[in-house]
């Protein structure tokens, strides 16, 4: 016979994961909206190559720049507010990205879109740490597979489903933030209040990160060692492949890179509280990218793929348990600063380190070459991760 006593605990668990999972899916079904329709804005506002590489790279641009400014929103208005703030202007500018086909409010609207995703990323270890703070694994779990199918959503459906539907690349994007502008409504009536003590309160009021701590560094720079080896791939694979003579493997390639996510997102729900604070994931994980970079560089066709899908595989698994380490590691008050200075350095990796890659090929004339520097990085990885993952939780 069930205990009742247990009931209300257990529906309030169930609305905890149903609301972390929605909001992961809103951390990327706004901006994976936008690939799928790239050849029709190009065509419809007659863009240049790189007019489109700009449109592409404002989204993780705004990751990393408007990350501290989300530290200083949620200082001054608490998380939740931070929260549902983010959720309202992904949802707006998402929305209003095409409701005038011009190229300057297709910038200025994409701008809005990326901040209020930055705000929502910061937010969610904060979020962790305040909502399931006995299971920050599993919650960082639950929020990244939401996460992860956002990303494949979007890209999936609205070539074949949403565009053939509403008719224009300006209405798909309505379509994509309409669930957003939902889960902000959803957030705002059902998300737990939950109290926290005043001197914590008081001591969460400073939003600028301590650049000299370490922690953060080493932090920002495992996370982007992931956003360098995933971003990265997405860059180069295509032309790689192109120069290789195997175009007709671009597209398995890079949907293996992806969908190659799902599955570490799924064993991580189960596996994370185990994993959370173990160091042989990152570097078993760190090799794994570097020996899959190596069947990329030397391997062809259908190895290429399976190499794809394992770099998927890890960065996936290694973006989870990464995200769980500030709500881990930091004192309750300093999450959120924390949390900001790991997504700007690491998505300062994401940037840099593309750009680097193709220095590199530039450089020595060698397309091989430029998965190099991804390998650095995943170097960088395996070296820091013993550092970091036995720090006691500061105070």
């Amino acid at each position: 016979m069930t205990d009742r006593s247990d009931q209300p605990s257990l529906a309030r668990m169930l609305i905890v994961v149903a609301l972390l999972w929605l909001i992961g899916n809103a951390l990327r079904l706004t901006i994976l909206a936008v690939p799928p329709a790239l050849p029709s804005i190009h065509d419809d506002l007659h863009l240049s190559a790189t007019q489109v590489g700009l449109l592409t790279g404002l989204p993780p641009m705004l990751l990393g720049l408007a990350a501290v400014p989300g530290s200083l929103l949620i200082a001054r208005l608490g998380v939740l507010p931070a929260l549902i703030v983010g959720l309202v202007l992904a949802a707006i500018g998402g929305a209003l990205r095409g409701i005038y086909p011009h190229i300057a409010l297709l910038y200025g609207m994409t701008i809005v879109t990326g901040a209020g995703v930055a705000i929502m990323q910061v937010t969610m270890p904060t979020v962790v740490r305040l909502w399931m703070p006995k299971r920050i694994g599993f919650a960082t779990a639950i929020y990244t597979n939401g996460l992860v199918i956002g990303e494949i959503i979007p890209v999936s459906l609205t070539i074949p489903v949403i565009l053939p539907w509403v008719g224009s690349w300006q209405w798909s994007f309505a379509v994509w933030s309409a669930p957003v502008a939902v889960i902000a409504v959803l957030v705002w009536a059902f998300a737990p209040r939950v109290q926290q003590p005043a001197s914590t309160l008081a001591a969460a009021r400073r939003w600028w990160p301590d650049w000299n701590d370490s922690l953060i560094w080493k932090l920002g720079l495992m996370l982007g060692a992931v956003n360098a080896s995933y971003f990265g791939c997405n860059a180069f694979l295509p032309d790689y492949l192109t120069h290789t003579g195997q175009v007709e493997w671009i597209s398995p390639a890079l949907t293996a890179l992806n969908v190659g996510q799902l599955p570490a997102s799924l064993l991580l729900l189960g596996a994370a509280s185990r994993l959370e604070r173990a160091t042989w994931p990152y570097l078993f994980a760190g090799l794994g990218i570097i020996a899959a970079l190596f069947f990329v560089v030397f391997g062809r066709g259908l190895v290429v793929v399976a190499a794809a899908s394992v770099i998927g595989f890890f960065c996936a698994l290694i973006l989870i348990l990464a995200l769980a380490l500030p709500p881990l590691l930091a004192a309750p008050e300093d999450v959120h600063r924390v949390s900001a200075a790991m997504f700007t350095i690491s998505y300062s990796c994401a940037i840099i380190i593309p750009v680097i890659c193709g220095a590199v090929w530039d450089f020595t004339g060698i397309p091989r070459s430029t998965f190099i520097p991804m390998g650095i990085m995943c170097m960088v990885l395996i070296v820091l991760a013993p550092s970091v993952t036995h720090v006691g939780r500061r105070t």
